[in-house]
């Protein structure tokens, strides 16, 4: 997801420079939702926990 993140950050940023102000804001609007949910799935991750499998 980080790495989605990122890559649509950059791809928003080289939009921005060549004055595309549409694919920009799209791509940026892409990389907090991509980030957001990266961030929700490894803070639930690190929730759960490793336990010890059940008998």
């Amino acid at each position: 997801m980080f790495g989605w993140a990122i890559t649509f950050l950059i791809v928003a940023i080289i939009a921005g420079v060549f004055g595309f102000a549409g694919v920009a804001g799209t791509a940026a609007w892409i990389a907090k939702v991509l980030f957001a949910v990266g961030l929700v799935m490894f803070l639930a991750l690190l929730a759960a926990g490793r336990r010890p499998p059940t008998l």
